[in-house]
């Protein structure tokens, strides 16, 4: 079995899953063509994310999520009779969705996000269905889940429902335009936004009281979202805003990291509209400062920091933070290094980030560091250059986030090694038998400079249409397993070795003149 991911990520991920849902503008396939309707919504919205586990048939569950109740196996919903959703009436799905009920009437865990789902029309739900009964039915048996008491009494449910869910299809505001309500519909309930930037309080609960004005999500921080010009989006123009759900960057304001980064994939695929229409809904809530987290810690703090930063980052993101256009994100005014709690940046410290948009990757610095320095640096950049966030990074945070954190080499958390994407470049690099394969074993820190170049040019020479990012991206991934295997390496100089050479082969790429974009 899988190593368990968390609920929370994954339900972030497939936000637009029943999002999409909804869409019933010229963008969609006809009205009519129910199939063709729910296959666009589901593939735009990205639903087997929670429903495919790794390596295994799309829809056809086996994800272990990490869930607040215990780890939790998702269930198939392949039109299977025996396994899957087969033997489901019109009522049944549409009842799963709206009140979070399974086919017997018991209660669902709402590692399902019924609780925003719940908003979904019953024709748009239907949308969905007929396109999953037009796939090929797996048969699949759910493995058995191991929930804590008294959640593994399903029954037991009652109670949380009772005072964390209340069923209603969404009802449009008549005093709104048709776009903000469209921005409404995804936002409130379909896209389940709030799901993480309205913050948890337990048990798989949200706080509504505290509508998107950011909150915790696995040792990463949502950031506030409202129209608060210090804490929010309200800086943001509404196109700003739209073109960072599309592409996970808004040069000047921020890029996408952790959970929403995921979540972009799943947000590219929506049309310009609705990506328009929830950045303009946003753009109309109510003003809300972030809630506290934590004290600001001493000045020494932030003054060591700096030293930390001009030994580490000042290299490539510049003595003031001002980075490099079009190939280092800026640090100044950069919304996820702003926001009100420190765990993005902690997070991408230890984790590193892949090339995206045409950015250099990030190798994971912070793996080669103490906690303290981790956390100095950290509230140093989140008080310098007129960032004017809380230093409230502690050691003891970045050892708890060190813990969790494996690599983000390919965008998100992943436990091992990120896959090699696009198929021909794993063709060419992934495994054991693959051409190139030997050319990556060899690599090692003192042939890495003269071998790197060697490597890519076979690559080019092979996949001519690649993109610089997925030339950088997939060879990373391949490199990745090769340095995790060797056992002369402790865990820290596996993480620096994998970003040294991600970086090494995004700059010789860059060096080159080759172009840079794609993702």
């Amino acid at each position: 079995m899988n190593k368990p991911t968390t609920a929370l990520a994954r339900r972030c991920t497939a936000a637009v899953a029943v999002a999409i849902a909804a869409t019933s503008q010229a963008a969609t396939p006809p009205a009519n063509d129910l199939i063709a309707r729910g296959a666009y919504l589901a593939a735009a919205g990205d639903c087997a994310a929670c429903h495919t586990e790794k390596g295994g048939a799309a829809f056809a569950g086996g994800l272990a999520m990490d869930t607040p109740f215990g780890p939790l196996i998702s269930p198939n919903i392949t039109p299977d009779k025996t396994t899957g959703i087969g033997n489901w009436t019109d009522d049944e799905f549409y009842r799963a969705l709206h009140e979070g009920r399974a086919k017997d009437g018991s209660f669902l865990y709402p590692a399902m996000p019924f609780p925003w789902y719940t908003k979904v029309t019953r024709e748009d739900a239907l949308a969905i269905k007929a396109y999953l009964f037009s796939l090929p039915p797996v048969n699949k048996p759910r493995a058995p889940s191991h929930l804590r008491f008294p959640f593994d009494v399903r029954p037991a449910l009652g109670a949380w429902r009772a005072a964390f869910f209340t069923p209603g299809t969404f009802v449009p505001d008549p005093k709104a335009s048709p776009e903000i309500n469209r921005g409404a519909y995804l936002v409130t309930g379909l896209a389940h936004c709030g799901e993480c930037h309205n913050g948890q309080l337990l048990a798989g609960s949200s706080k509504f009281d505290q509508s998107l004005r950011g909150g915790m999500i696995d040792h990463w921080y949502a950031p506030n979202i409202t129209s608060d010009v210090r804490d929010g989006i309200g800086s943001w123009t509404q196109q700003e805003l739209a073109q960072f759900l599309k592409t996970g960057n808004a040069p000047g304001k921020g890029i996408a990291v952790g959970p929403m980064a995921e979540t972009v994939h799943s947000l590219s695929r929506l049309n310009d509209a609705d990506l328009g229409a929830i950045a303009a809904y946003l753009k109309t809530t109510p003003p809300q400062p972030s809630p506290a987290h934590g004290h600001d810690l001493d000045a020494a703090s932030t003054n060591h920091g700096g030293q930390v930063y001009l030994s580490y980052c000042a290299s490539c993101h510049g003595l003031k933070g001002e980075g490099r256009p079009g190939a280092v994100p800026a640090l100044a005014g950069n919304g996820a290094v702003a926001a009100k709690g420190p765990q993005n940046v902690i997070m991408v410290a230890l984790g590193g980030l892949p090339a995206r948009q045409g950015y250099a990757p990030m190798l994971a610095i912070g793996a080669g560091m103490s906690d303290a320095d981790v956390a100095d640096v950290a509230n140093y950049v989140r008080k310098s250059w007129g960032n004017n966030a809380p230093a409230t990074a502690s050691p003891e945070d970045v050892h708890a986030a060190r813990a969790t954190v494996d690599t983000l080499m390919s965008g998100e958390r992943v436990s091992g090694c990120p896959a090699v994407a696009p198929d021909a470049l794993a063709h060419l690099v992934a495994s054991p038998q693959a051409p190139l394969h030997a050319s990556l074993a060899a690599i090692t820190d003192d042939t890495l400079a003269q071998d790197a170049p060697a490597l890519i040019a076979q690559v080019r020479r092979a996949l001519p249409k690649l993109t610089t990012v997925q030339v950088v991206n997939g060879l990373t991934a391949a490199y990745c397993p090769i340095v995790r295997a060797d056992a002369k390496l402790d865990a820290n100089a596996k993480a620096l070795r994998i970003g040294h050479f991600s970086e090494l082969v995004y700059t010789q790429l860059n060096s080159n003149g080759l172009p840079v974009g794609g993702r």
